[in-house]
């Protein structure tokens, strides 16, 4: 899968590390990734301070990766991203043209829900035109929840913080930007549990699977209090499954030769 860019993750938000809410994105990206045959490589949770926004952003700009920026990119006092990422590519801010128009059908859409008249000129209406300040180049993300848009710069795709309005949009922008990378059924992990055996005595044979299948990668899973296979390990390839197959074969006849209990096998 060389010809593949890395997939990365930033959560951006005081409110995850402070532990007020459960960061829901990263379980989330995984599936998302996993159904069109794509694998996350990475992922970076940040706070508010925009000195380490900018960092992480400059980071993932820099990376090459294709990345998913998720939360700050709302008006408040505490909302950072929008502007960390026009410092990190070094351009200036500018109120993107159409996003000035889905966020003022935002505000009719609003007023006619309210029963009052729109009026463009209400102060909190001008403060809200500041949610489609983007950096200079960006090309805007729809949010199907409420037209408020995201935006993406490069490979790096900004997005709200709220689960129902950034996971269509991931969708979004993975289908119609990177449907040529997906791959179905290219990816497969095989393992086996593996009891009463220890991680040092397997690594040899570990180490000698991937020096002879270099298109896979070994996993080792220890577990020491499984409700169901008590202490364990969950040992295994991954891979594209012509290579998977030819190397999970070594590795059955490998624990056979080192006399392991075996117990279940397992396909993802």
């Amino acid at each position: 899968m060389s010809d593949i860019p890395e997939f990365g993750l930033v959560i951006v938000g005081d409110e995850i590390l402070s532990g007020k809410r459960a960061d829901k994105h990263l379980p989330k990206v995984i599936e998302l990734l996993g159904a069109r045959g794509l694998q996350l490589a990475w992922a970076d949770y940040v706070g508010d301070a925009p000195a380490r926004i900018t960092a992480t952003l400059r980071r993932a700009f820099d990376s090459g990766a294709v990345v998913f920026s998720c939360g700050g990119i709302g008006a408040t006092p505490d909302d950072h991203t929008r502007q960390c990422a026009a410092a990190a590519l070094g351009v200036p801010l500018h109120l993107h043209p159409e996003a000035e128009v889905l966020i003022r059908q935002r505000m009719q859409d609003v007023a006619r829900e309210q029963g009052v008249p729109y009026d463009p000129d209400r102060p909190d209406n001008v403060h809200r035109l500041n949610m489609g300040v983007f950096p200079q180049g960006a090309r805007i993300i729809p949010n199907p929840y409420n037209r408020i848009p995201g935006f993406s710069v490069g490979q790096v795709h900004f997005l709200p913080g709220f689960p129902v309005m950034a996971w269509p949009m991931i969708e979004w922008v993975l289908d119609r930007q990177y449907a040529h990378l997906f791959r179905q059924g290219a990816w497969l992990e095989r393992s086996v549990i593996v009891f009463g055996a220890m991680e040092a005595a397997l690594t040899p044979l570990m180490e000698q699977l991937e020096r002879d299948h270099p298109a896979i990668r070994v996993f080792s899973l220890p577990s020491v209090d499984h409700p169901e296979y008590g202490r364990h390990i969950d040992l295994g390839v991954k891979g594209e499954p012509a290579a998977v197959a030819a190397a999970y074969a070594q590795l059955l006849d490998g624990l056979k030769a080192l006399d392991a209990r075996l117990g279940p096998e397992l396909v993802r």
